[in-house]
This record gives C-alpha cells, sequence and structure tokens, in this order.
C-alpha cells in the first residue's frame, strides 16, 4: 500500500470585495483543505492576515471576517503541524520580564509555518490576557537554556538595549568532540564570521578519555549567528549532537549546548540579577526578581 505524502501548501490570497466571508471558509475554498484541517492550521499560527494601514499578524480565529483590500496568508505544512512541541518552564517572574527554560527543540520564535513549536507562543498562553511577550533575544531551537521575555514594550526596549551592548552576560555549558585542553586551561578563538568581528572565549572543565570528549564553559564577545557552534566547530572541536556544523560529532541525544547563567542589572531596579539554570531548576533561587 503507498503511504501518502503529508500535504504542503503555500497560498496568499487578495481579498477584493467586501462580502468574502470569514478566513476560514474562504482559506478552504481556495485550498481545498477540510475546514477543521483550515482550523488547526489557525490555532498553531499558520495562518497570517496582512491589513491595509497595519503590519501583518497571526490570525486564530476561524470565524474572522475578512475585508476588501486584505492579504491572507496560509503556509500549511502537514508534517510540522503535527510536531508535539517540548514545554518550556518559567523560572522567574520579574513582573515586567520573565525568565524561562527553553529545552531542546523548541524554537524562541515561531515562523510562517506555525508558532505552536515557539516558546513565545507558550508564554503568550501561559500568561492568558494578563500580559502581551516581547522577545528581546534568542536561542538555536537545537540548544536549551535560559530566556529572557519582556512583557511591555518599554521593558522590551531597555532589555533590548542591554543585549545590544553587551551588558548582559550571558555563559553557556557545552561538551565538544576532543581532546581541546588541561582542566581550568583556558582559551579564545577570534575569528570573523559573516564578515564581522567574533570572539569566543572558553574555560575546559574536564576531559573524558573513554568517549574522547570536552566539556567547556563558554562566554561571547560578541553574538553572530550559531557562533558558538560554528567557532568550535572551525577549531576542529565540534559541539556534539550539532546537526549543522563539524563532523565525527553526532549523538543520539542532540545538541550540547546549553544556556545556564545570565547576569545583568535590572533596567528597573538597577540591581545585579544572577539568574543560575541548576539554581532555578532546584528551587534554590525562588526570590531571585524580589
Amino acid at each position: 500500500m503507498k503511504t501518502q505524502r503529508p500535504q504542503r501548501l503555500t497560498l496568499k490570497i487578495r481579498i477584493e470585495h467586501s462580502d468574502a466571508g470569514s478566513v476560514c471558509d474562504t482559506l478552504s475554498a481556495e485550498s481545498g483543505l477540510s475546514k477543521s484541517k483550515i482550523k488547526t492550521a489557525m490555532k498553531k499560527g499558520a495562518v497570517q492576515l496582512k491589513r491595509t494601514g497595519r503590519g501583518k499578524k497571526r490570525i486564530r480565529r476561524a470565524t474572522a471576517a475578512l475585508r476588501s483590500g486584505d492579504l491572507v496568508e496560509l503556509h500549511y505544512d502537514e508534517r510540522k503541524l503535527s510536531v508535539e512541541p517540548p514545554a518550556a518552564r518559567c523560572l522567574a517572574d520579574c513582573s515586567r520580564f520573565s525568565v524561562w527554560f527553553k529545552p531542546a527543540g523548541l524554537m524562541t520564535h515561531g515562523n510562517v509555518y506555525g508558532d505552536h513549536c515557539a516558546l513565545v507562543r507558550q508564554v503568550e498562553t501561559y500568561f492568558g490576557t494578563r500580559r502581551p511577550v516581547f522577545p528581546v533575544h534568542r536561542l538555536d531551537r537545537e540548544a536549551s537554556g535560559l530566556v529572557v521575555l519582556a512583557h511591555s514594550r518599554a521593558a522590551a526596549a531597555r532589555l533590548s538595549e542591554l543585549f545590544r551592548r553587551r551588558d548582559i552576560e550571558k555563559v553557556y555549558r557545552a561538551t565538544v568532540r576532543g581532546d581541546i585542553g588541561q582542566a581550568a586551561s583556558t582559551g579564545q578563538i577570534d575569528r570573523s564570521l559573516d564578515g564581522k568581528p567574533a570572539v569566543t572565549i572558553y574555560t575546559v572543565l574536564s576531559f573524558d578519555p573513554g568517549e574522547n570528549t570536552s566539556r567547556l564553559e563558554i562566554r561571547t564577545g560578541s553574538g553572530r549567528k550559531h557562533q558558538i557552534r560554528r567557532h568550535l566547530a572551525s577549531a576542529g572541536h565540534p559541539v556534539m549532537g550539532d546537526p549543522a556544523y563539524g563532523r565525527d560529532n553526532k549523538n543520539t541525544t542532540g545538541l550540547v549546548l546549553c544556556a545556564t547563567r545570565l547576569v545583568f542589572a535590572c533596567p528597573f531596579r538597577h540591581r545585579r540579577l544572577v539568574f543560575d539554570l541548576n539554581r532555578l531548576l532546584s528551587g534554590q533561587d525562588r526570590d531571585v526578581c524580589s
């Protein structure tokens, strides 16, 4: 019996008359997909609407009415929509912003195919209508660790400025292929990425001769895309489980890269905040925001 391929299509419709009906009815009629599939796609963020004079936004309500001039987009990928995302965990609620543990396999932001596998959407669902959610930085989908999310435009602006000025200390842990140095030794990779300066600083925590892997603590002096992964792969010590960079570094547990520590001065209360993943997960720093 022949296996049916998962459905995938992209549809963009410009509405030219005022009585177009609902988003769900229109997309079902134009795509040939059932209304139940369209409703699922809408709930999972795969439908976007661009209205004259406004920005593009995801639209989830199946009965939402279309207007003349609207541009409605459906990016339907049955395989992506069927993915069950891992659950994020709120580790610290500072009112104006919160700090979350993002597990590996969860995007920070959504994409055109939806946002049900994105941290931002899980946080929106967690807070409901009580607070808006504004991402101020990101963590690779394959990586895990701490992520800060703002809950007002003012908080997003202030936190984004801290990240832009590199006033937030970010610490990572990674396991890499090979013997990169003795325990407690340090090293620096200073190689441009995408035509821009990039610096990665690491401290060796341990070496496992049986597995031929080293555990590192890492800090970056810049924030280029996939910087840690690209730098370590170029140095001959790729991160274990990295699907994109390096050779002989595959494993069965995924990318061994985690953002374990964030340190910065609160842009509102102006006191030093330390978010340590292990302490937060164990409940030792319950009052870090107070």
